[in-house]
């Protein structure tokens, strides 16, 4: 019998998914899957009714700006929803447009995308595109050997963010971050991440992938949560060594 389940919220996969977005989906639910865990993957439409207490990870994936201004709408007219889910350290992944929708608000070249503020962030509209692979290490997640992750991405954005505060998924080795300015890269808060890799992020990094999951699960079983079973990763860490050796 399965000892665990999770459910995971996928908001509006038909406006937000670009760049391989729905491959993290697929990423989390597999590695569920190969372990014994229940996982059930629900998705939601622009109009429906979203009941946050039912789901373990939501997850907000990269549009174009006229599809962020959709979804910016619908979420403010749910934001109160959100937050508290948030702050009950419900699990948060957010790419690219779903990134910039956390924070205060992006500011386009003629008008304004206001944000929902549940991070301490902003984003303003650069002059060129910020494309290409990228190279992160972040000391405040580790990998199996307890040395800082290695994260590897690929970005595309205009947006430049900044986090004030915030502690940054990691620092930018190779490529652009949040900004191109100040080496910083993602957002780390309480069980939130946001973050401006994609293509897809979570098949090309397992570490991370089972650091989200871990997180679901013990929220989910906080008294008989022990851990995840190991899995065979040689060939996705092959991959991943592959990346970080040819760009750094």
């Amino acid at each position: 019998m399965t000892k665990y389940s999770l459910t995971i919220g996928h908001l509006y996969p038909d406006l937000l998914n670009l760049y391989g977005d729905r491959g993290n989906i697929i990423a989390l639910q597999r590695r569920c899957i190969w372990r014994g865990i229940d996982v059930q993957i629900k998705e939601f439409k622009l109009n429906d009714d979203i009941d946050f207490s039912s789901l373990d990870i939501v997850f907000l994936g990269g549009g174009s700006d006229r599809e962020q201004l959709l979804v910016c709408n619908r979420l403010k007219e749910i934001k109160d929803d959100i937050n508290a889910y948030v702050d009950n350290n419900g699990v948060v992944i957010a790419i690219c447009g779903g990134y910039q929708l956390l924070g205060h608000y992006y500011k386009l070249k003629n008008e304004t995308i206001e944000g929902l503020s549940i991070l301490d962030i902003y984003t303003e509209s650069g002059d060129k595109r910020l494309i290409g692979n990228i190279v992160i290490e972040s000391t405040q997640l580790r990998d199996q050997k307890k040395n800082p992750l290695t994260i590897v991405g690929f970005e595309n954005h205009s947006g430049l963010t900044y986090i004030n505060n915030h502690t940054p998924l990691g620092t930018v080795k190779y490529g652009y971050g949040n900004n191109g300015k100040d080496g910083s890269e993602g957002v780390l808060y309480k069980n939130v991440i946001g973050t401006y890799l994609h293509g897809p992020l979570l098949p090309k990094n397992p570490v991370l992938t089972d650091y989200i999951l871990t997180k679901a699960l013990q929220k989910a079983y906080p008294d008989s949560f022990e851990g995840l079973e190991p899995l065979d990763d040689s060939v996705e860490n092959k991959a991943h060594e592959y990346m970080v050796k040819r760009l750094l």
